[in-house]
């Protein structure tokens, strides 16, 4: 029987943080592939805790781990220093991330890799360009090679008469270097993508055109209104799904300029690891939750499929391509590269 009256009923809640950090885990033993991943996420997680701002509310989903690693997250649940943990069996990255952002409503939502290193400002750094540039949907932190031909048809085609948007010098290429180091790629690639890369300039501020998808942030309504299954562990299309999310709303996806995250890989380098605390002496700032414009999108999109097409017949066509490239500022000896 019940007696008396849940002292809960008819109550609404605060909203006390801002931006939600999502991180899905799979290392189901510590052997072979997975042998120093426990280590690494440990050092994924301490990079986040000390990088992150008051407001940020930390999600870990165990996604089929080893006893191990559940009893690490739920040592830092217990400890008051992550927000949520959720313990299943393994149902698959993309479904992972779906459990996650239900049941919250914060409006930035961050999902990383579990082998992922957050420096110092990368949230600064992340609200700079929803601040600066109008439709931004989707921010990555680690800059890539051609970014701009992933999902970003929507923007070449709205720029391509703008001087807005031009090939310049990256930034850090040594970073973007040690990126598909860390991915296992043998530096046999065009040293030209070392050089430039495609950036939108917006009165003097710059954001590199496209984004990977290793650490992304998200405006939560690209996310809320997904399919509730995915039935891939990995791959297939649920990357897909999170990819044109942006694009299909009529939204922007672009990286940071500099590199504000680095990717671990699965083994331990003690020379990295060095030379990034090197980089990195984290100081807890109090900051207020900056101003981000918001963006009406249209429930269906359906100018997105014509620049989709028309776009990416030009970047297929060798010819149309150089052209195009030669429009939008890069070097004759570069193109071929692009």
């Amino acid at each position: 029987m019940r007696k008396g009256l849940n002292p809960n009923k008819d109550k609404t809640g605060e909203i006390n943080y801002l931006h939600q950090v999502i991180i899905p885990i799979y290392i189901p033993h510590q052997k072979d592939y997975f042998e120093e991943s426990l280590q690494v996420l440990k050092i994924c997680i301490k990079s986040l805790l000390c990088s992150s701002r008051p407001y940020t509310f930390i999600s870990l989903v165990s996604n089929g781990s080893c006893r191990e690693v559940e009893e690490y997250i739920l040592e830092l649940y217990k400890e008051g220093k992550v927000q949520e943990i959720i313990v299943s069996a393994n149902i698959g990255k993309y479904n992972s991330i779906i459990k996650a952002v239900s049941g919250h409503n914060i409006p930035l939502v961050t999902i990383s890799d579990a082998d992922v290193f957050f420096k110092e400002n990368w949230q600064e750094e992340t609200y700079k360009i929803f601040q600066n540039i109008k439709k931004v949907g989707v921010v990555g932190l680690i800059p890539q090679f051609l970014s701009y031909q992933s999902h970003s048809e929507n923007l070449l085609f709205d720029y391509s008469f703008s001087s807005k948007l031009k090939f310049a010098n990256v930034k850090e290429p040594q970073a973007l270097a040690e990126f598909y180091e860390s991915i296992g790629w043998k530096p046999n690639y065009p040293k030209e993508r070392l050089k430039f890369t495609l950036y939108l300039n917006n009165g003097g501020f710059e954001a590199i055109v496209g984004s990977g998808h290793v650490v992304v942030t998200y405006r939560r309504e690209l996310i809320q209104d997904l399919a509730q299954f995915n039935p891939f562990k990995m791959g297939g299309d649920s990357e897909e799904i999170l990819d044109e999310a942006a694009p299909k709303k009529g939204y922007y996806r672009f990286t940071t300029p500099k590199n504000m995250a680095f990717h671990l890989g699965n083994k331990l380098d003690n020379k990295f690891f060095d030379k990034m605390n090197r980089r990195n002496s984290f100081t807890s700032k109090e900051e207020s939750f900056p101003d981000i414009p918001a963006f009406i999108y249209p429930r269906f999109n359906w100018s997105y499929f014509l620049k989709r097409k028309l776009i990416q017949m030009i970047l297929k066509s060798h010819k149309l391509r150089m052209l195009y490239l030669k429009k939008l500022g890069m070097p004759e000896a570069a193109r071929k590269s692009f």
